[in-house]
């Protein structure tokens, strides 16, 4: 579990209500508990400009809700990573030391927004498998033999190779590029088309540090039914159906968050695997706690126009933008899979 020795009873308290709410909550709403060697939770979170000082630093209090959440799963995927990676350090220190993480350099150029990408993962389940590299499209061969370098992704996707169990695989996540606000654009689609295709064919190289290959993240799918979900399915990945009537926004429209395998060792098990999305803000940072938070808001709650309007349920813009910069404007997605594959094995054996 996370450190909590150095929460205040007296001027912490409402953070230690919030930590209550939320260990509750994962039992009520079935999201697993995590066990030493039978399964593996992973996970996958866009944790809005982590961390950018748009409406102010990250809290203290906000970190502690983070570090609940992560520390339900045993491997999590991070996109939007910022530059300056004290809150990521202060969140793995709430942790605990046996959580590690690795991270990518941050990508250069308006569309690569300065981001990172990042794995969390607790080292006593998870061991690191010595292969980590950022995804690079190889050059195109047109006109004969001449080659032509390829359009890289706008963020650059990032690949880790990880044990946990029986079971060994690669894993990627990606933060696709979003565009225009469209449903189905097609710079987005292009992007989900390539890397989908450039790993799927990594699975068949006759040296491929593992045949299974998970692909994570945040793609920016508005709908399952688009072109966009499409373009993974095509390349030969698998989504298992839970995860696909799984809306990660807040307001729980849009599909933007996804999870895919090519996965030989466990192609049988994932259409029963357990899987969710965790609405986070049932529990911490309510639309009726607004009032709590006025201070916390500062000077410009109130004062802009965005303050003082109020949606049906009471809540003011200001509010609703400002929570998602303190937690996100993602909800972390999950899936647990069978990593104990010893009766299988056994099995085997006698047969």
């Amino acid at each position: 579990m996370p450190w909590y020795y150095s929460i205040d009873s007296k001027s912490e308290m409402r953070t230690i209500e919030g930590l209550m709410r939320l260990k509750q909550a994962f039992d009520s709403e079935g999201v697993p508990r995590r066990n030493l060697s039978e399964s593996l939770i992973l996970g996958t979170w866009n944790i809005r400009e982590f961390d950018s000082e748009k409406y102010g630093a990250r809290s203290r209090e906000c970190l502690f809700y983070i570090a609940e959440i992560i520390n339900r799963f045993d491997l999590v995927a991070i996109q939007e990573v910022r530059e300056d990676l004290a809150a990521l350090n202060n969140l793995v220190n709430f942790l605990g030391g046996w959580w590690k993480y690795v991270c990518t350099d941050v990508t250069e150029g308006r569309q690569g927004n300065r981001e990172r990408t990042a794995f969390l993962f607790d080292s006593r389940k998870l061991v690191f498998g010595g292969l980590a590299g950022e995804i690079v499209i190889p050059p195109i061969v047109k006109s004969g033999k001449k080659l032509e370098p390829a359009k890289q992704l706008a963020r650059t996707p990032f690949i880790l190779g990880m044990k946990a169990g029986w079971f060994k695989f690669t894993i990627c996540t990606t933060h696709i590029l979003y565009g225009e606000d469209k449903p189905v654009n097609p710079e987005r689609l292009e992007e989900i088309k390539t890397l989908a295709t450039f790993l799927a064919h990594r699975t068949k190289d006759k040296y491929a540090w593992s045949k299974n290959m998970i692909l994570l993240g945040d793609f920016n799918i508005y709908d399952t039914t688009d072109e966009t979900l499409k373009a993974i399915t095509d390349a030969g990945f698998t989504i298992p159906e839970k995860i696909q009537k799984l809306p990660s926004n807040v307001p729980q429209t849009k599909h933007y968050d996804q999870i895919a395998f090519i996965a030989p060792d466990i192609k049988d098990q994932l259409e029963l695997c357990n899987a969710g999305v965790f609405n986070l803000f049932e529990h911490v940072y309510r639309d009726q706690d607004e009032a709590a938070y006025a201070g916390d808001m500062g000077d410009a709650y109130g004062k802009t126009k965005e303050g003082n309007s109020r949606d049906e349920k009471g809540k003011t813009r200001y509010y609703k933008d400002w929570r998602t910069y303190q937690m996100s404007d993602h909800l972390p997605m999950w899936i647990e899979l069978k990593t104990d594959f010893s009766m299988e094995y056994l099995a085997g054996k006698l047969n």
